[in-house]
């Protein structure tokens, strides 16, 4: 299973962004995908993630509103919307595959080691 996620960029505060992670190698509708990002210095941490079947959705307490995650399975993709995004945004953004048939959140969905694949990041750089 390989990810590839693209879309980053430079955009200036309030402004949107599209993520997208294609995966190839494996069944798209079998895996859980997550979101996460990480700054220079900072750690890992969790933006959103999509079971499955794209009915159950969840992200991190920072978003307040302004991401959206959804997928399309025929295409083998999933997509982070972000609006209003603010210079705090700016990071390198992954996605990430968890096998999962899950129809419900669960602790362990933020938590980056139980994702199994992960993409290249792709970078967001949010200006003043």
């Amino acid at each position: 299973v390989q990810l590839q996620a693209s879309g980053g960029g430079l955009v200036q505060a309030g402004g949107s962004l599209r993520l997208s992670c294609r995966m190839s190698g494996g069944a798209l509708s079998q895996y859980r995908i997550g979101w996460f990002r990480q700054a220079p210095g900072q750690e890992r941490s969790f933006v959103a993630a999509i079971n499955f079947n794209g009915d159950v959705t969840s992200y991190g307490h920072f978003v307040e509103g302004r991401f959206t995650i959804s997928r399309d399975n025929a295409q083998k993709s999933v997509y982070l919307q972000m609006n209003n995004l603010k210079p705090e945004d700016t990071a390198d953004y992954y996605c990430a595959a968890d096998l999962s048939m899950d129809t419900t959140v669960y602790s362990w969905w933020p938590v980056a080691d139980e994702y199994d694949y992960w993409g290249q990041g792709t970078l967001v750089t949010v200006s003043s």
